[in-house]
């Protein structure tokens, strides 16, 4: 959300400080002293202000090139039983995540195996390009390792769509410049989408 206008963000306002904080976990934004948070709706409280940032978000299903040499592409996800899945589980101590598929109106949710297990899609992707078996993630993150051949898609016509993200901040205070401009520019990048009928991001650990 923040890397595709950073630059010119503090380019444009030389005189600002910005710092990021990355995490899985909830963050109670105002005992930490940030000015807004981004993340699923639901991790926002009751008295913050929402503004959505990121559209709906497209589940890819990937794996490397060499694994599929050995291996016939999946057609449908019951075929996911036959092949080496990266599993991922929901925080540290969460419910291993079901995969979620929907095609024709109708959603499945598969369990799948592997011999290895992660919390966060960029190390499910990686462990894709690196022949570890097929992983289950989000399309935009995936997107530079299709279009470089590291990773094949399969089941794009199975793979659902889930509700995208949200900037939230406190409601009682006045909004900071800075951020006011900061919200501008992502919302000028990325645009908004209706999210009626989505699903709830796998990804999220709220």
């Amino acid at each position: 959300m923040i890397a595709p206008v950073w630059h010119r963000f503090l380019s444009t306002y030389p005189e600002i400080h910005l710092e990021l904080q990355l995490g899985e976990a909830p963050v109670d934004i105002v005992a930490k002293g940030f000015d807004a948070g981004i993340g699923p709706r639901d991790r926002a409280a009751a008295d913050m202000i929402i503004v959505r940032v990121m559209g709906p978000m497209k589940v890819a299903v990937v794996g490397a090139p060499a694994y599929f040499a050995r291996r016939q592409k999946p057609r449908t996800p019951d075929d996911l039983v036959r092949h080496t899945c990266v599993e991922y589980r929901r925080g540290a101590e969460g419910a291993v995540y079901e995969w979620e598929f929907e095609r024709g109106g109708k959603s499945r949710k598969v369990s799948v195996s592997g011999r290895l297990m992660v919390n966060a899609p960029d190390l499910a992707e990686r462990a894709a390009v690196d022949g570890l078996g097929i992983a289950y993630t989000i399309e935009a993150v995936a997107e530079p390792f299709l279009r470089s051949g590291q990773l094949v898609r399969v089941l794009e016509d199975w793979s659902p769509s889930f509700k995208g993200l949200f900037l939230y901040y406190p409601s009682h205070r006045q909004v900071p410049a800075a951020l006011r401009a900061l919200i501008d520019m992502i919302g000028a990048a990325g645009g908004s989408n209706s999210v009626a009928g989505l699903g709830v991001n796998p990804f999220s650990t709220g």
